[in-house]
């Protein structure tokens, strides 16, 4: 939460000429109601059963970018299925990071506790193990301009060969590494 994974995936998909996804942004479309809503009615757990059904209908789609909602690591079918399907960037940000970006946001409804920092910590203690173990390529966004992240994706995209170069202005993407998520 916080660590600029919509900001990010949006420049990166135009840097990339690639599609941008937000998994939260399609969950809400279907649903036809905000994630505040949707916790409120149906619980933490059916908004994760809403997520699980976006994560492995949209991570099938090739040469897109993906933004996830933090939690999407907390089932095991989405973290295989983004580990499977995709090159997984984990952008993290400290809690000092989080509490400052998201201070105001009223749409994160796991935050609406009266100690939001400690509830970051405690998120943090229980996902950023999962998050690494997802991840292929990690990176530290606290502080930092979205241009400089996105530089050093790019690199790693170009190291690991994902990286394709095609006749358009359109990128593509290596067969099998056709899609990016970030947590």
């Amino acid at each position: 939460m916080g660590s600029g994974k919509s900001t990010i995936g949006r420049l990166l998909s135009n840097e990339l000429k690639l599609e941008f996804i937000d998994s939260d942004k399609v969950i809400e479309e279907r649903a036809g109601a905000n994630i505040p809503w949707i916790f409120d009615v149906e619980g933490e757990d059916g908004f994760r059963d809403r997520e699980e059904n976006v994560i492995d209908q949209v991570s099938e789609q090739d040469n897109i970018v993906l933004a996830t909602g933090g939690g999407v690591v907390l089932r095991e079918n989405n973290r295989l299925r983004l580990r499977e399907r995709g090159f997984v960037v984990y952008l993290h940000a400290s809690v000092d990071q989080q509490v400052e970006r998201t201070a105001r946001d009223k749409n994160r409804p796991l935050l609406q506790t009266a100690n939001p920092r400690e509830r970051l910590e405690e998120l943090i203690r229980v996902r950023d193990p999962l998050y690494r173990q997802t991840a292929d390529f990690i990176l530290r966004t606290d502080r930092r301009h979205p241009r400089a992240v996105i530089g050093e994706i790019v690199k790693a995209l170009k190291k690991n060969r994902i990286l394709g170069s095609g006749d358009s202005d359109r990128t593509e993407l290596s067969p099998g590494q056709s899609r990016m998520e970030q947590h």
